[in-house]
């Protein structure tokens, strides 16, 4: 059985991480866990500390562990091969695989899965990154006849509400909102993922609302920071500041490297005509 699954005792622990209640999951008694789950608690454990920025500390924790320098794509592609049936390294292999580029690779790890639900949410983030939103709506599908009152199934189905737009945007917003708002699920993450929805729905208010509130939170949370630097372009005020502001915290964010790609491309286009002045 997952020990994700709602019927699982990590079910708690494994919302607060994917609701981004990144502290609430490592204040989280474990100590009451079955031995078979202290593993994947500590997992979540410890992707919550790296979420919160303290990967040194992570790896300060679990060096000499383990005799595989999981730090390399290539690494892990060795350990798929080994342990490919083991969820822990299906699911956190998948992400490195992805993040360098790999995704055949990090599908064909993560497709082993039996019955797992991060690996099917991952799965779904992945088409939706290959810009595969009909495989995404397909793998949500399947994984709400089996999981269907799974938090994360609601999260997938509306990550892929909002690639599809129309009354999706609503239904997306109506899940996140609910979280972002009730005391005991408000985090950054559902704040900005509400945010999304609002500025997809054209309620750019209420968009600059929700991301202001994620900033009070943290103030250096990237994504927060990104969004609203959408929403200042989008209603004609000056960005650069937080154009800076985004450089300054995250120098890598996806948002600023796609910038830099399509200002090069277009420059590559533009170097390829010529003003012509008519005699």
């Amino acid at each position: 059985m997952d020990p994700y699954s709602a019927e699982g005792e990590l079910i708690n622990i494994h919302n607060h991480f994917h609701q981004g209640q990144f502290q609430e999951v490592i204040d989280f008694d474990t100590s009451s866990l079955s031995s078979e789950n202290e593993v994947p608690a500590r997992v979540l454990v410890q992707r919550a500390r790296i979420a919160l920025g303290q990967a040194k500390h992570v790896l300060a924790d679990v060096k000499g562990e383990t005799s595989q320098p999981e730090r390399r794509a290539r690494a892990i592609e060795e350990l798929a091969q080994s342990a490919g049936d083991n969820q822990t390294v299906q699911v956190l292999g998948g992400i490195v695989l992805q993040a360098a580029g790999k995704s055949d690779e990090a599908l064909a790890l993560l497709s082993k899965h039996s019955g797992s639900i991060d690996a099917t949410t991952l799965i779904t983030q992945i088409h939706l990154q290959q810009n595969r939103t009909d495989l995404a709506v397909k793998e949500v599908a399947a994984a709400r006849r089996w999981a269907q009152d799974s938090l994360l199934v609601n999260l997938a189905e509306s990550w892929v509400g909002l690639r599809l737009g129309g009354d999706k945007y609503q239904q997306a917003f109506y899940v996140f909102e609910e979280l972002a708002q009730a005391p005991a699920t408000s985090s950054i993450v559902t704040l900005v993922s509400q945010a999304v929805c609002e500025l997809h729905l054209g309620r750019v208010e209420e968009a600059q609302s929700a991301l202001e509130q994620a900033l009070q939170k943290q103030p250096d949370y990237a994504d927060a920071i990104a969004n609203l630097l959408v929403l200042t372009v989008l209603t004609g005020k000056d960005a650069s500041e937080l154009t800076s502001s985004l450089k300054n915290v995250a120098p890598q964010h996806p948002m600023l490297t796609d910038l830099e790609e399509k200002s090069d491309l277009f420059d590559k286009a533009a170097s390829k005509f010529s003003a012509k002045i008519a005699a």
